[in-house]
Order: structure tokens, then C-alpha cells, then sequence
């Protein structure tokens, strides 16, 4: 007798954390989803200076409005990013730099979007690169 209620609340203990996700994923609002959420430049040589354009569409149902965009260090700078509301089903897109001067090795640097999206993930791209010394001339 244990042994089935035992089972019996396991079963509705997973049932209800199911419909718990299925609930999540139906929140109203802005939902940011990218093309591709990193960039790899590859082995890049110190002093150089690099950009990347990402991707993104708002397949929410709620305008997407980015207020700020954070960066890790000077050696990263946003170059644009939508002022404006992006309507649902509406794309966008923000460059990001990289200066390595005084930079050496594997480099990994986030860039977080402050924005009124109800998904939280979907606020943070990285990219990475790995730099190598000068050549002496």
C-alpha cells in the first residue's frame, strides 16, 4: 500500500511540474530569439579590431524594447542596437567590437541586453577569440 501512494504522489508531483513549464512557456510579453547567441573570430593578432553583427526576431507578443546594453570591459563596445520598440515578429540586430590591443590568449566576453523580455536567457551573447602576439616587424 506504501509502495502505490508512494507512486501515486510521484505521478502528480510530475504532472504538476509539467503543466508548471507549459505555463511558463505561454507568459505574454517580448521574447527575444537569436540567430546565434555566439560568435567565434578565431585566432585574431593583438592590437587588432574586430565586429560582429547579431540577429535577432521578437516572437513574443509584446513590443521589445532593449533600454541599455552592458559590456565586460572598455575593450568591448555595442555599435548599435534598436532604439525603438520591435514589434512582435519584428527582427533587429546589434554590431558589437572587440579591440584586443593589450589583450593575449582565449578571450570569452559576454554581452548582456537590458531589455523587458520575459525570457532572461535570451539577454546575454558572448563571443570568443583567441589572440596571438605581434609579429615583430
Amino acid at each position: 500500500m506504501r509502495k502505490y501512494l508512494f507512486l501515486v504522489f510521484v505521478f502528480g508531483l510530475t504532472v504538476q511540474v509539467v503543466a508548471q513549464d507549459k505555463t511558463a512557456e505561454k507568459k505574454d510579453g517580448a521574447v527575444i530569439a537569436w540567430e546565434k547567441k555566439s560568435h567565434d573570430f578565431g585566432n585574431i593578432i593583438q592590437g587588432d579590431k574586430v565586429e560582429h553583427t547579431f540577429h535577432f526576431t521578437n516572437t513574443g507578443n509584446q513590443p521589445l524594447i532593449i533600454t541599455n546594453v552592458q559590456v565586460s570591459c572598455g575593450c568591448t563596445a555595442p555599435k548599435g542596437w534598436p532604439r525603438d520598440p520591435i514589434p512582435p515578429g519584428a527582427s533587429g540586430q546589434i554590431t558589437v567590437a572587440f579591440n584586443s590591443a593589450g589583450k593575449m590568449g582565449i578571450q570569452n566576453k559576454p554581452v548582456t541586453l537590458v531589455t523587458n523580455a520575459v525570457n532572461p536567457e535570451g539577454n546575454t551573447i558572448t563571443f570568443t577569440t583567441n589572440i596571438l602576439d605581434k609579429k615583430p616587424q
